[in-house]
């Protein structure tokens, strides 16, 4: 897992289409962009401007993958973190770089499908964003890969919007498809369905949509099916929708390139070094987007040294609270992996609280 590969950061993102807005998966197709004339989300530049809700993140340094001996403990390893980002109900998964070899123009290239070794962070996103994806939308939106080689041997992470065929659900991911709808109004979407269903608006083959089914289980092809964002499900029924993913170059960039609007108004860094708080004692303010920070293999601390942009601070400056979420611990280390599943057990009621506090203050 050495060899470094570059990687765009704007092809790292989940392939979605919200309120006009597009989240592209792996594709560079300028022509696509212009003709349906819609924003990126996790780009450079553009911000989420859809409606809020209160989002928990968390963010991991890509050279956990470096520890591991081969690929399938590699993959395995990816495995548990995509697990527990969604049994805990996570919205984004920040992988970043924390070398000192990083630099502001290195990028990872998602849509690079050769079989040479990638980065940690490269191979993070891929995983992560495979197993995110229904299984019957994958094959149609991810080429074959040698570093995709073992996930099947990973449990499902049977979310919420991993629906089976025969369950009918108000809202189903689906992917566009090359065939022309037959009344040619719309778009033809394979949703996992026996059928396939048309939607209301016009997208290139390929791109990937959150369709409202509704209550009616009608699959004519003169039914018409509307795109609505990928937040919808939550809104309106409360349902868990899977996590986003995003590339940051650096640690500071975790920060510094929050794709939702105003930031993250609260951060969490988590280390043994932290301070001791009881779970049942611990409260985390009213928040819209709060990310919990993990660091790799010699704690967030490197992390923080190693950032130009960050030289200098302590990481109880960086991070509004600096917390030990395991004391006590019998092992010397936590593997970052063990420490993302204590943690966001040991964080689940105090953010509870805080969504409470958050909805009476509404």
């Amino acid at each position: 897992m050495a060899k470094k590969r570059r990687v765009d950061q704007a092809e790292v993102g989940r392939q979605h289409i919200d309120n006009e807005v597009e989240l592209v998966n792996g594709s560079r197709d300028n022509k696509q962009k212009k003709k349906n004339n819609k924003k990126r989300i996790f780009g450079d530049e553009e911000k989420i401007e859809v409606k809020e809700t209160p989002t928990v993140s968390i963010a991991v340094p890509g050279s956990i993958i470096d520890n591991a001996q081969s690929l399938e403990l590699a993959t395995r390893l990816a495995g548990q973190i995509a697990r527990a980002a969604t049994i805990f109900r996570i919205d984004e998964v920040v992988i970043f770089e924390n070398r000192s070899t990083s630099s502001n123009d290195h990028r990872v290239t998602a849509a690079d499908n050769s079989d040479d070794n990638e980065s940690g962070a490269a191979f993070l996103i891929r995983i992560l964003r495979y197993l995110e994806t229904p299984q019957y939308l994958r094959k149609s939106l991810f080429p074959k890969h040698n570093n995709l080689r073992f996930v099947g041997l990973l449990p499902p992470l049977d979310a919420p919007h991993h629906l089976r065929k025969h369950v009918w659900e108000s809202y189903r991911e689906g992917v566009t498809l090359k065939e022309k709808a037959p009344n040619c109004v719309g778009t033809l979407v394979d949703v996992g369905l026996s059928k396939n269903v048309v939607i209301d608006k016009q997208f290139e083959p390929g791109t990937r949509v959150t369709v409202a089914m509704g209550n009616n289980r009608n699959l004519d092809p003169d039914v018409l099916h509307q795109v609505v964002s990928s937040s919808k499900p939550r809104e309106e029924a409360g349902k868990y929708w899977g996590y986003r993913v995003r590339y940051a170059s650096s640690t500071s960039s975790v920060f510094n390139d929050c794709p939702f609007k105003g930031g993250y108004d609260h951060l969490i860094g988590t280390s043994e070094h932290g301070t001791i708080v009881n779970s049942s004692d611990l409260k985390i303010p009213s928040f819209r987007h709060l990310l919990i920070a993990f660091g790799g293999l010699a704690g967030l601390e490197e992390c923080i040294e190693e950032d130009n942009k960050l030289k200098g601070k302590n990481a109880r400056e960086v991070f509004h609270m600096y917390l030990n979420t395991c004391p006590r611990q019998g092992s010397r280390t936590i593997r970052t992996e063990e420490a993302i599943f204590v943690s966001l057990q040991y964080f689940q009621e105090p953010i509870h609280r805080a969504l409470q506090l958050l909805g009476a203050e509404s």
